[in-house]
């Protein structure tokens, strides 16, 4: 079954002067199509402007089309009455934890979005537990946020949008603030919601290397989706991303190098490990 579901979806951008007269409109996100089954881990790529932030904010109701339609978990979008619904179903976690963070202890900001909703407090806490877990944070549970690593944080933030038990989270650019530790941290961390919690997870994201486990990678460009595929199938492709200005991971672009200078090499190798063995079946 599809979680989430967008049909000729289209978003424009209205523009006003200072006495609020519509100036213009740029269209960010142009008939866009496509859907994902629950438990999926989905990756949309794109440089800055593509639209694909924009694309992630329909998927929680933050932003309603202005064309086409936005299903989640079969509920349309656009209806007034279901908002509530489908921020519980598809939660949100954005780049800057800060943002997210308002709670003064860790335990006490994951346990925030539960208690809004109304879960009785002895529930709470045991989602609080069990979503700091999965982050691997329970043992910061009475910390400050303050004390926290931005990695540390946005894994909190994380945990507070799964103790919500949502069926679907929604990352946008959530290691773009972060340093190389701190984007393993959380990525590791999202890999396993899906893999062991079975939480269907959608990344927005610019860095290659997050998205080589996904199942399904969309390419957006200019409010549209210009490819489609496993990573495998995308990375492939190193010519066509680079005219989209994007790079491809640092093994890919290696072995690209040396299949252009003659090696006999497959397409798309996405791992350390993946080049090392073709290599070596080279040799032999």
């Amino acid at each position: 079954m599809d979680i989430i579901k967008a049909q000729d979806l289209s978003f424009d951008y209205i523009r006003r002067d200072e006495e609020g007269n519509v100036e213009g409109t740029t269209r960010a996100v142009n008939h866009v199509s496509l859907s994902v089954s629950q438990g999926d881990f989905v990756a949309i790529l794109g440089h800055n402007g593509s639209g694909k932030s924009t694309f992630a904010k329909h998927l929680n109701a933050i932003l309603m089309p202005t064309e086409g339609t936005v299903w989640v978990d079969g509920m349309d979008t656009r209806e007034e009455a279901k908002i509530w619904d489908i921020r519980q179903e598809a939660g949100m976690v954005f780049q800057n934890p800060d943002n997210q963070i308002i709670g003064q202890v860790v335990e006490e900001d994951v346990g925030f979005g539960p208690e809004n909703m109304g879960v009785p407090t002895k529930e709470i806490w045991e989602r609080v537990e069990e979503s700091l877990k999965a982050v691997g944070m329970y043992e910061y549970r009475k910390y400050s946020p303050n004390k926290l690593s931005g990695g540390q944080k946005q894994r909190v933030s994380i945990a507070g949008v799964l103790a919500m038990h949502p069926k679907c989270i929604v990352l946008d650019e959530p290691t773009a603030m972060l340093d190389p530790s701190g984007r393993r941290e959380v990525i590791r961390a999202v890999r396993a919601l899906n893999m062991v919690e079975h939480v269907t997870v959608i990344l927005i994201t610019h860095y290659m290397e997050e998205i080589i486990h996904a199942d399904h990678v969309f390419v957006m460009d200019v409010g549209k989706v210009a490819m489609h595929g496993t990573p495998k199938e995308v990375f492939s492709r190193v010519e066509e991303l680079k005219a989209l200005r994007l790079g491809v991971p640092e093994v890919t672009q290696l072995a690209w190098e040396l299949k252009q200078s003659g090696v006999n090499l497959p397409e798309g190798i996405l791992t350390v490990e993946e080049l090392t063995e073709a290599l070596l079946q080279c040799r032999g």
